[in-house]
Protein backbone atom coordinates (compact mmCIF):
# COMPACT_ATOMS: atom_id res chain seq x y z
CA UNK A 1 0.00 0.00 0.00
CA UNK A 2 1.11 3.39 -1.28
CA UNK A 3 1.59 6.08 1.66
CA UNK A 4 1.23 10.04 0.92
CA UNK A 5 3.25 12.52 2.02
CA UNK A 6 0.70 14.88 3.06
CA UNK A 7 1.23 18.94 2.90
CA UNK A 8 -1.82 20.66 3.81
CA UNK A 9 -3.17 22.39 0.76
CA UNK A 10 -3.70 26.46 0.68
CA UNK A 11 -6.86 27.71 2.44
CA UNK A 12 -8.27 28.85 -1.03
CA UNK A 13 -8.04 24.91 -2.60
CA UNK A 14 -9.40 23.69 0.79
CA UNK A 15 -12.49 25.65 0.24
CA UNK A 16 -13.07 24.19 -3.42
CA UNK A 17 -12.17 20.79 -2.25
CA UNK A 18 -14.81 21.56 0.64
CA UNK A 19 -17.47 22.76 -2.13
CA UNK A 20 -16.34 19.70 -4.58
CA UNK A 21 -17.08 17.06 -1.44
CA UNK A 22 -20.31 18.85 -0.75
CA UNK A 23 -21.11 18.41 -4.05
CA UNK A 24 -20.00 14.51 -4.24
CA UNK A 25 -22.52 13.85 -0.62
CA UNK A 26 -25.53 14.25 -2.96
CA UNK A 27 -24.62 12.55 -5.84
CA UNK A 28 -26.49 12.73 -9.40
CA UNK A 29 -27.99 9.46 -10.39
CA UNK A 30 -26.33 9.70 -14.00
CA UNK A 31 -22.83 9.60 -11.61
CA UNK A 32 -24.36 6.21 -9.98
CA UNK A 33 -24.90 4.64 -12.97
CA UNK A 34 -21.87 4.93 -13.96
CA UNK A 35 -20.38 3.87 -10.83
CA UNK A 36 -22.54 0.49 -10.94
CA UNK A 37 -21.72 -0.36 -14.42
CA UNK A 38 -17.91 0.25 -14.30
CA UNK A 39 -17.67 -1.68 -11.34
CA UNK A 40 -19.70 -5.02 -12.54
CA UNK A 41 -18.64 -4.66 -16.07
CA UNK A 42 -15.86 -7.50 -17.91
CA UNK A 43 -16.13 -10.78 -18.05
CA UNK A 44 -13.96 -11.52 -14.93
CA UNK A 45 -16.84 -9.63 -12.73
CA UNK A 46 -19.45 -11.54 -14.47
CA UNK A 47 -20.04 -14.20 -11.95
CA UNK A 48 -20.47 -10.75 -9.70
CA UNK A 49 -23.17 -8.98 -12.17
CA UNK A 50 -24.82 -12.35 -12.41
CA UNK A 51 -25.42 -12.54 -8.53
CA UNK A 52 -28.11 -10.20 -7.32
CA UNK A 53 -26.97 -10.26 -3.72
CA UNK A 54 -23.29 -10.17 -4.48
CA UNK A 55 -24.07 -7.38 -7.11
CA UNK A 56 -26.04 -5.39 -4.75
CA UNK A 57 -23.54 -5.75 -2.06
CA UNK A 58 -21.05 -4.35 -4.28
CA UNK A 59 -22.90 -1.63 -5.51
CA UNK A 60 -23.58 -0.60 -1.94
CA UNK A 61 -19.57 -1.02 -0.94
CA UNK A 62 -18.97 1.43 -3.65
CA UNK A 63 -21.50 4.05 -2.72
CA UNK A 64 -20.71 4.04 0.73
CA UNK A 65 -16.73 4.80 -0.20
CA UNK A 66 -17.65 7.21 -2.21
CA UNK A 67 -19.76 9.25 0.80
CA UNK A 68 -16.75 8.49 3.43
CA UNK A 69 -14.55 10.10 1.24
CA UNK A 70 -16.67 13.26 0.40
CA UNK A 71 -17.53 13.61 4.24
CA UNK A 72 -14.10 13.33 5.12
CA UNK A 73 -13.25 15.86 2.78
CA UNK A 74 -15.93 18.23 4.31
CA UNK A 75 -14.74 18.24 7.78
CA UNK A 76 -11.15 17.88 6.79
CA UNK A 77 -10.64 18.96 3.32
CA UNK A 78 -7.62 17.35 1.66
CA UNK A 79 -6.61 15.77 4.37
CA UNK A 80 -5.91 11.90 4.21
CA UNK A 81 -8.91 9.94 4.57
CA UNK A 82 -8.73 6.58 6.48
CA UNK A 83 -9.99 2.98 4.93
CA UNK A 84 -13.72 2.75 4.99
CA UNK A 85 -14.63 -0.22 7.29
CA UNK A 86 -18.25 -0.89 8.07
CA UNK A 87 -20.76 -3.80 8.46
CA UNK A 88 -20.99 -3.25 4.61
CA UNK A 89 -18.05 -4.22 3.63
CA UNK A 90 -17.19 -6.82 6.33
CA UNK A 91 -20.30 -8.46 5.24
CA UNK A 92 -19.30 -8.28 1.18
CA UNK A 93 -15.98 -9.63 2.19
CA UNK A 94 -17.40 -12.90 3.78
CA UNK A 95 -20.34 -13.38 0.35
CA UNK A 96 -16.83 -12.97 -1.80
CA UNK A 97 -14.86 -15.12 -0.56
CA UNK A 98 -17.75 -17.60 -0.05
CA UNK A 99 -18.05 -17.74 -3.68
CA UNK A 100 -14.44 -17.63 -4.40
CA UNK A 101 -14.42 -14.34 -5.92
CA UNK A 102 -11.58 -12.30 -4.10
CA UNK A 103 -9.97 -11.20 -7.29
CA UNK A 104 -12.60 -9.74 -8.85
CA UNK A 105 -14.25 -8.16 -6.53
CA UNK A 106 -10.67 -6.27 -5.49
CA UNK A 107 -11.11 -5.13 -9.26
CA UNK A 108 -14.60 -3.38 -9.02
CA UNK A 109 -13.01 -1.44 -6.36
CA UNK A 110 -9.94 -0.05 -8.88
CA UNK A 111 -12.96 0.36 -11.60
CA UNK A 112 -15.13 2.06 -9.06
CA UNK A 113 -11.88 4.49 -8.46
CA UNK A 114 -11.60 5.06 -11.85
CA UNK A 115 -14.87 6.42 -12.41
CA UNK A 116 -14.58 8.60 -9.18
CA UNK A 117 -11.61 10.23 -10.62
CA UNK A 118 -13.00 10.92 -14.19
CA UNK A 119 -16.40 12.67 -11.85
CA UNK A 120 -14.30 14.47 -9.60
CA UNK A 121 -12.30 15.80 -12.14
CA UNK A 122 -15.79 17.30 -13.56
CA UNK A 123 -16.62 18.34 -10.46
CA UNK A 124 -13.35 20.13 -10.31
CA UNK A 125 -13.26 21.80 -13.59
CA UNK A 126 -16.72 23.69 -12.87
CA UNK A 127 -15.81 25.12 -9.32
CA UNK A 128 -12.31 27.06 -10.86
CA UNK A 129 -11.60 28.49 -14.13
CA UNK A 130 -7.89 29.25 -12.86
CA UNK A 131 -5.89 27.00 -14.57
CA UNK A 132 -2.94 27.08 -11.75
CA UNK A 133 -5.86 26.83 -8.42
CA UNK A 134 -7.22 23.79 -10.86
CA UNK A 135 -3.80 22.06 -11.22
CA UNK A 136 -3.30 22.40 -7.74
CA UNK A 137 -7.08 20.83 -6.71
CA UNK A 138 -6.86 18.34 -9.10
CA UNK A 139 -2.90 17.60 -7.70
CA UNK A 140 -4.22 17.38 -4.18
CA UNK A 141 -7.56 15.67 -4.24
CA UNK A 142 -6.50 12.42 -7.07
CA UNK A 143 -3.75 11.75 -5.21
CA UNK A 144 -6.01 11.62 -1.81
CA UNK A 145 -8.29 9.25 -3.52
CA UNK A 146 -5.74 7.06 -4.37
CA UNK A 147 -3.95 6.73 -1.34
CA UNK A 148 -7.36 6.44 0.32
CA UNK A 149 -8.37 3.89 -2.05
CA UNK A 150 -5.14 1.95 -1.78
CA UNK A 151 -6.42 1.74 2.18
CA UNK A 152 -9.46 0.31 1.54
CA UNK A 153 -8.59 -2.12 -0.86
CA UNK A 154 -5.97 -3.38 1.96
CA UNK A 155 -8.56 -3.33 4.70
CA UNK A 156 -11.04 -5.05 2.20
CA UNK A 157 -7.78 -7.85 1.44
CA UNK A 158 -7.73 -8.55 5.06
CA UNK A 159 -10.73 -8.85 5.68
CA UNK A 160 -10.59 -11.65 2.97
CA UNK A 161 -8.11 -13.49 3.99
CA UNK A 162 -9.62 -13.53 7.50
CA UNK A 163 -13.21 -15.03 5.87
CA UNK A 164 -10.88 -17.33 4.51
CA UNK A 165 -9.20 -18.91 7.49
CA UNK A 166 -12.80 -19.12 8.84
CA UNK A 167 -14.73 -20.42 5.83
CA UNK A 168 -11.81 -23.00 5.77
CA UNK A 169 -12.17 -25.02 9.02
CA UNK A 170 -15.49 -26.56 10.58
CA UNK A 171 -19.02 -28.83 9.14
CA UNK A 172 -19.90 -26.09 6.77
CA UNK A 173 -16.40 -26.05 5.23
CA UNK A 174 -16.98 -29.82 4.76
CA UNK A 175 -20.08 -29.30 3.09
CA UNK A 176 -19.53 -26.54 1.26
CA UNK A 177 -16.55 -28.09 -0.41
CA UNK A 178 -19.00 -31.86 -0.73
CA UNK A 179 -21.45 -29.14 -2.47
CA UNK A 180 -18.82 -27.71 -4.74
CA UNK A 181 -16.97 -30.88 -5.84
CA UNK A 182 -20.62 -32.43 -6.88
CA UNK A 183 -21.52 -28.94 -8.96
CA UNK A 184 -18.31 -29.05 -10.60
CA UNK A 185 -18.46 -33.01 -11.75
CA UNK A 186 -15.68 -33.89 -9.73
CA UNK A 187 -15.38 -37.83 -9.43
CA UNK A 188 -16.87 -38.71 -5.25
CA UNK A 189 -18.66 -41.38 -4.57
CA UNK A 190 -22.07 -41.06 -3.99
CA UNK A 191 -22.00 -43.29 -0.11
CA UNK A 192 -18.83 -40.50 0.65
CA UNK A 193 -21.03 -37.46 -0.03
CA UNK A 194 -23.73 -38.76 1.65
CA UNK A 195 -21.73 -38.93 4.77
CA UNK A 196 -20.20 -35.58 4.59
CA UNK A 197 -23.33 -33.80 4.01
CA UNK A 198 -25.87 -35.64 5.41
CA UNK A 199 -28.24 -36.29 2.74
CA UNK A 200 -29.49 -38.49 0.19
CA UNK A 201 -28.25 -38.29 -3.09
CA UNK A 202 -30.21 -41.50 -4.10
CA UNK A 203 -33.20 -39.16 -4.62
CA UNK A 204 -35.14 -36.85 -6.83
CA UNK A 205 -34.32 -33.50 -5.74
CA UNK A 206 -35.48 -29.73 -6.09
CA UNK A 207 -33.01 -27.45 -5.24
CA UNK A 208 -33.74 -23.39 -4.54
CA UNK A 209 -31.62 -20.25 -4.18
CA UNK A 210 -33.14 -18.59 -0.79
CA UNK A 211 -31.71 -15.15 -0.77
CA UNK A 212 -32.41 -11.61 0.05
CA UNK A 213 -31.18 -8.56 -1.68
CA UNK A 214 -32.82 -6.02 0.76
CA UNK A 215 -29.91 -4.45 3.31
CA UNK A 216 -31.82 -4.29 6.45
CA UNK A 217 -33.42 -7.97 6.46
CA UNK A 218 -33.28 -10.48 9.37
CA UNK A 219 -30.98 -13.25 7.62
CA UNK A 220 -32.31 -15.87 9.92
CA UNK A 221 -35.63 -15.95 7.38
CA UNK A 222 -33.63 -17.31 5.03
CA UNK A 223 -32.66 -20.72 7.15
CA UNK A 224 -36.65 -20.22 8.20
CA UNK A 225 -37.48 -20.08 4.16
CA UNK A 226 -35.28 -23.19 3.66
CA UNK A 227 -37.88 -25.05 6.22
CA UNK A 228 -40.71 -23.79 4.79
CA UNK A 229 -39.38 -25.52 1.61
CA UNK A 230 -39.13 -28.55 3.53
CA UNK A 231 -42.36 -28.82 4.88
CA UNK A 232 -43.81 -27.74 1.90
CA UNK A 233 -42.62 -30.70 -0.03
CA UNK A 234 -43.63 -33.38 2.89
CA UNK A 235 -39.60 -34.02 2.89
CA UNK A 236 -37.90 -35.27 5.34
CA UNK A 237 -34.43 -34.65 4.01
CA UNK A 238 -33.28 -31.20 3.64
CA UNK A 239 -29.46 -29.68 2.56
CA UNK A 240 -29.05 -25.90 3.06
CA UNK A 241 -25.28 -24.65 2.39
CA UNK A 242 -24.51 -20.82 3.36
CA UNK A 243 -23.55 -19.48 0.07
CA UNK A 244 -23.08 -16.04 1.23
CA UNK A 245 -24.65 -14.00 4.38
CA UNK A 246 -27.60 -13.61 2.29
CA UNK A 247 -28.16 -16.73 0.05
CA UNK A 248 -28.63 -20.12 0.67
CA UNK A 249 -28.47 -22.84 -1.57
CA UNK A 250 -31.19 -25.01 -0.36
CA UNK A 251 -31.63 -29.34 -1.78
CA UNK A 252 -34.80 -31.14 -0.84
CA UNK A 253 -36.17 -34.43 -1.60
CA UNK A 254 -39.45 -34.32 -3.60
CA UNK A 255 -41.18 -30.84 -5.19
CA UNK A 256 -42.49 -28.03 -2.63
CA UNK A 257 -46.38 -27.00 -3.39
CA UNK A 258 -45.53 -23.78 -4.53
CA UNK A 259 -48.68 -22.70 -3.43
CA UNK A 260 -47.74 -23.40 0.19
CA UNK A 261 -44.46 -21.82 -0.20
CA UNK A 262 -46.11 -18.13 -1.40
CA UNK A 263 -48.74 -18.26 1.40
CA UNK A 264 -45.05 -18.93 3.75
CA UNK A 265 -43.17 -16.40 1.97
CA UNK A 266 -45.26 -14.03 3.53
CA UNK A 267 -44.65 -14.30 6.55
CA UNK A 268 -41.21 -13.97 5.62
CA UNK A 269 -40.72 -10.53 4.48
CA UNK A 270 -38.23 -9.69 1.94
CA UNK A 271 -37.18 -13.30 1.09
CA UNK A 272 -37.13 -14.43 -2.40
CA UNK A 273 -37.28 -18.42 -3.58
CA UNK A 274 -35.65 -19.29 -7.16
CA UNK A 275 -36.80 -23.63 -7.17
CA UNK A 276 -35.19 -25.38 -9.94
CA UNK A 277 -37.01 -28.39 -11.79
CA UNK A 278 -36.99 -31.63 -9.93
CA UNK A 279 -34.72 -34.20 -11.02
CA UNK A 280 -33.01 -37.34 -9.92
CA UNK A 281 -29.96 -38.89 -8.67
CA UNK A 282 -26.48 -36.85 -8.59
CA UNK A 283 -27.20 -35.89 -11.91
CA UNK A 284 -30.26 -34.55 -10.90
CA UNK A 285 -28.69 -32.35 -7.84
CA UNK A 286 -26.70 -30.70 -10.35
CA UNK A 287 -29.06 -29.98 -12.88
CA UNK A 288 -31.45 -29.14 -10.80
CA UNK A 289 -29.26 -26.20 -8.69
CA UNK A 290 -28.25 -25.13 -12.09
CA UNK A 291 -31.79 -24.50 -13.07
CA UNK A 292 -32.28 -22.61 -9.90
CA UNK A 293 -29.63 -20.03 -10.20
CA UNK A 294 -30.51 -19.23 -13.64
CA UNK A 295 -34.35 -18.65 -12.21
CA UNK A 296 -32.96 -16.72 -9.58
CA UNK A 297 -30.25 -14.80 -12.50
CA UNK A 298 -33.70 -14.07 -14.75
CA UNK A 299 -35.24 -11.97 -11.96
CA UNK A 300 -32.41 -10.06 -11.48
CA UNK A 301 -32.09 -9.07 -14.69
CA UNK A 302 -35.54 -8.32 -15.92
CA UNK A 303 -35.82 -6.64 -12.33
CA UNK A 304 -38.64 -8.68 -11.06
CA UNK A 305 -40.35 -7.97 -7.73
CA UNK A 306 -42.00 -11.82 -7.71
CA UNK A 307 -41.03 -13.38 -4.52
CA UNK A 308 -41.28 -16.73 -5.98
CA UNK A 309 -40.31 -18.49 -9.27
CA UNK A 310 -39.79 -21.92 -10.82
CA UNK A 311 -37.86 -23.07 -13.65
CA UNK A 312 -40.74 -24.63 -14.77
CA UNK A 313 -42.44 -21.78 -15.32
CA UNK A 314 -40.25 -19.41 -16.36
CA UNK A 315 -37.79 -21.77 -18.47
CA UNK A 316 -39.47 -19.75 -21.92
CA UNK A 317 -38.64 -16.15 -20.23
CA UNK A 318 -35.44 -17.16 -19.11
CA UNK A 319 -34.20 -17.75 -23.07
CA UNK A 320 -36.03 -15.03 -24.12
CA UNK A 321 -34.26 -12.56 -22.17
CA UNK A 322 -30.86 -13.43 -21.97
CA UNK A 323 -30.68 -10.12 -24.16
CA UNK A 324 -32.87 -7.63 -22.98
CA UNK A 325 -32.98 -5.36 -25.27
CA UNK A 326 -33.88 -7.59 -28.13
CA UNK A 327 -36.58 -9.36 -25.75
CA UNK A 328 -37.84 -5.50 -25.08
CA UNK A 329 -38.70 -5.02 -28.57
CA UNK A 330 -40.13 -8.10 -28.73
CA UNK A 331 -42.76 -7.31 -26.19
CA UNK A 332 -43.46 -3.64 -27.57
CA UNK A 333 -43.59 -4.69 -30.98
CA UNK A 334 -45.93 -7.79 -30.13
CA UNK A 335 -48.11 -6.52 -27.56
CA UNK A 336 -48.41 -2.86 -28.68
CA UNK A 337 -50.75 -0.80 -26.25
CA UNK A 338 -51.46 -3.52 -24.68
CA UNK A 339 -48.17 -3.83 -22.72
CA UNK A 340 -49.56 -0.85 -21.38
CA UNK A 341 -53.05 -2.00 -20.31
CA UNK A 342 -54.14 -2.85 -17.12
CA UNK A 343 -53.64 -6.37 -15.48
CA UNK A 344 -57.32 -7.62 -15.35
CA UNK A 345 -56.86 -7.41 -19.36
CA UNK A 346 -53.04 -9.27 -20.08
CA UNK A 347 -54.38 -11.73 -16.83
CA UNK A 348 -57.43 -12.37 -19.15
CA UNK A 349 -55.39 -13.26 -21.81
CA UNK A 350 -52.56 -15.19 -20.49
CA UNK A 351 -55.18 -17.24 -19.06
CA UNK A 352 -57.07 -17.86 -22.34
CA UNK A 353 -53.78 -18.95 -24.13
CA UNK A 354 -52.57 -21.11 -21.14
CA UNK A 355 -56.23 -23.04 -20.84
CA UNK A 356 -55.84 -23.49 -24.73
CA UNK A 357 -57.79 -20.68 -25.67
CA UNK A 358 -61.34 -22.40 -24.05
CA UNK A 359 -63.05 -19.28 -22.69
CA UNK A 360 -64.87 -21.36 -20.44
CA UNK A 361 -61.83 -22.77 -18.91
CA UNK A 362 -60.10 -19.40 -18.26
CA UNK A 363 -62.77 -17.30 -16.47
CA UNK A 364 -62.44 -20.62 -14.18
CA UNK A 365 -59.44 -20.19 -13.43
CA UNK A 366 -59.61 -16.66 -13.01
CA UNK A 367 -62.78 -16.76 -11.11
CA UNK A 368 -64.93 -14.82 -13.36
CA UNK A 369 -67.88 -14.89 -15.32
CA UNK A 370 -67.26 -16.07 -18.78
CA UNK A 371 -69.05 -12.91 -20.41
CA UNK A 372 -66.79 -10.87 -18.61
CA UNK A 373 -63.34 -12.78 -19.69
CA UNK A 374 -64.87 -12.67 -23.37
CA UNK A 375 -65.22 -8.57 -22.75
CA UNK A 376 -62.23 -8.21 -21.35
CA UNK A 377 -60.51 -10.44 -24.59
CA UNK A 378 -62.20 -8.76 -26.60
CA UNK A 379 -60.35 -5.23 -24.99
CA UNK A 380 -57.20 -6.95 -25.54
CA UNK A 381 -57.65 -7.74 -29.04
CA UNK A 382 -58.79 -4.06 -30.28
CA UNK A 383 -55.12 -2.96 -28.14
CA UNK A 384 -53.07 -5.62 -30.07
CA UNK A 385 -51.18 -4.58 -33.66
CA UNK A 386 -52.76 -8.05 -34.99
CA UNK A 387 -55.27 -9.90 -33.62
CA UNK A 388 -54.64 -12.40 -30.97
CA UNK A 389 -55.64 -15.09 -33.60
CA UNK A 390 -52.88 -14.89 -35.99
CA UNK A 391 -49.96 -14.65 -33.62
CA UNK A 392 -50.67 -16.44 -29.97
CA UNK A 393 -47.55 -18.13 -29.23
CA UNK A 394 -45.84 -14.69 -29.66
CA UNK A 395 -48.60 -12.80 -27.65
CA UNK A 396 -48.10 -16.05 -24.79
CA UNK A 397 -44.43 -15.08 -25.11
CA UNK A 398 -44.68 -11.30 -24.91
CA UNK A 399 -47.06 -11.43 -22.08
CA UNK A 400 -44.95 -14.07 -20.21
CA UNK A 401 -42.02 -11.77 -20.14
CA UNK A 402 -43.89 -8.65 -19.35
CA UNK A 403 -45.09 -10.54 -16.38
CA UNK A 404 -41.94 -11.33 -14.90
CA UNK A 405 -40.56 -8.28 -15.35
CA UNK A 406 -40.78 -5.42 -13.19
CA UNK A 407 -44.16 -6.82 -11.75
CA UNK A 408 -45.50 -6.97 -8.00
CA UNK A 409 -46.01 -10.22 -6.64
Amino acid sequence: MSVMLWTPPSPRIRKLIRQGAEISLTPRPEWLAELDAATLAGETRRPIADDPVLSAGIRRANRANLLHWAAANVNAPGAPVPAHESDVTRAIARDIVRRGLAEPALDSYRAGESVAVRVWTRIACSLTGDHEELAELLDVSLRSISDYVDRTVAVMSAQMNAELTDLTSGTHAERRETVTLLLDGAPMTRRRAEARLGYPLDATHTAAVVWTDAPEAELRRLDRAADLLAAAAGSAHLLSVMASDATRWVWLTGRPDTARVRAGLDRLPAVRVALGSPAHGIDGFRRSHLDALTTQRMLARLASAQRLASHDEVELVALLSQDLERADRFVQRTLGALEHAPDDLTDAVRAYLAEQCNASRAAARLFTHRNTLLRRLNRADRLLPRPLAELPLDVAAALEIRHWRGSAG
